[in-house]
């Protein structure tokens, strides 16, 4: 693996099997929370099915927290070395005319998408280990008898400042995936006749998904 990482085509290969595994992961997610305007119930026990089935816990999650933890790391690493590898070649070109915004500023983008997650780990993923691991509680219920997840997210949204931070996360996000789904692809050899329909298809899901994650957290904003 080491030997795979010391080169430029290895790294921008292992980045872009980690960039299709997390967007796998936030369609998943997204699949899920949807739930959350359209069925509540539904939303309650997809939720305690997945934060109480074991493969899910004990094996999806740590490889979900080394795949963030491994693509941001990747993405830092592989900015430092294309600006030393660009600093002459920009001095002679305009790198603006040959790349897109997005392309250029994939590094702040995922930045600020990183300081999101961890705003978004502490309101629901730590929250949520501490409840199931520390108190012990893994029924998912409320004093009541009822699963809690629907009234805690629905509660998270009731601020506007934390509802204006998320909308702002997913626009970042979609910027970043408008340029990272299709270079993702183009780095694991999918540039070839089906092209065309990866763009189209990039574009609906970098735009469509976040765009679904605003509507969700606006939603339940408004309907407080």
């Amino acid at each position: 693996m080491s030997g795979i990482l010391n080169s430029s085509i290895g790294r921008k290969f292992a980045m872009a099997l980690s960039a299709l595994f997390l967007m796998i992961f936030i369609l998943q997610h997204f699949a899920i929370n949807i739930l959350s305007v359209i069925s509540p119930d539904a939303f309650n026990e997809a939720s305690h099915f997945m934060g109480t089935f074991w493969a899910v816990q004990y094996l999806l999650q740590p490889v979900l927290i080394i795949g963030v933890i491994f693509h941001f790391v990747m993405g830092f690493v592989l900015e430092i070395k294309n600006n030393k590898a660009r600093a002459i070649s920009y001095a002679k070109n305009n790198g603006a005319a040959n790349s897109s915004w997005m392309s250029r500023n994939m590094i702040w983008s995922g930045g600020f998408i990183l300081v999101f997650l961890v705003i978004h780990f502490i309101d629901f993923w730590i929250p949520e280990i501490n409840t199931k691991y520390i108190v012990g509680d893994m029924s998912g219920t409320l004093p009541s008898g009822e699963f809690r997840y629907h009234e805690e997210l629905v509660h998270k949204f009731k601020d506007l400042w934390r509802v204006a931070l998320y909308c702002v996360g997913f626009v970042f996000l979609a910027l970043h995936l408008l340029h990272g789904f299709n270079s993702a692809f183009q780095s694991v050899g999918a540039n070839n006749k089906y092209t065309k329909g990866l763009k189209g298809f990039s574009k609906v899901y970098a735009i469509g998904v976040p765009a679904g994650f605003i509507f969700i957290a606006v939603f339940h904003f408004l309907n407080h």
